[in-house]
């Protein structure tokens, strides 16, 4: 596997990034504002990234998604490592990540890469979203952000 960003004449994968994010619309505004990472495998794309620098210092993993038949296998793993890389050498000195309080395995796994839970952004999904989202049969209401110094 092969992860690199997105080159300047290309299209950003919409589909993986709607894994991620519901809202086309939100996407849109922050892959322009962003740099959006691919994984690639045997020259398809598998999963991808999106770094948004949001303060003087710091970075957002603000989307990552895994296509349907490659998840369970280390890639989003992979692609949360490489993040977390990219925002060394970008010299940013922290790294946050936001996902829905009913992302239990994404919550799981940013721990395990070594992210810590610093705060809940109560009731974003319902401000920031039109239609309800259920995941893990779990009401998808608040935020939780979580962080790495690097």
């Amino acid at each position: 596997m092969e992860i690199r960003n997105l080159y300047l004449n290309e299209d950003p994968p919409m589909e993986l990034l709607l894994l991620a994010d519901p809202s086309k619309k939100l996407i849109e505004e922050y892959v322009k504002r962003g740099q959006c990472f691919i994984a690639e495998r045997n020259g398809k794309i598998i999963g991808e990234y999106v770094l948004l620098p949001t303060r003087p210092e710091t970075v957002e993993l603000v989307n990552i998604a895994v296509e349907e038949e490659q998840q369970g296998n280390g890639v989003g793993k992979q692609l949360v490592c490489h993040a977390i890389e990219q925002a060394k050498i970008q010299g940013f000195k922290t790294i946050e990540v936001g996902t829905g309080n009913s992302s239990i395995s994404q919550l799981a796994l940013y721990q395990k890469c070594g992210f810590r839970m610093i705060g809940i952004d109560r009731d974003f999904f319902i401000r920031h979203y039109n239609e309800e989202i259920y995941e893990n049969g779990i009401h998808t209401i608040d935020m939780v952000r979580l962080s790495q110094d690097l």
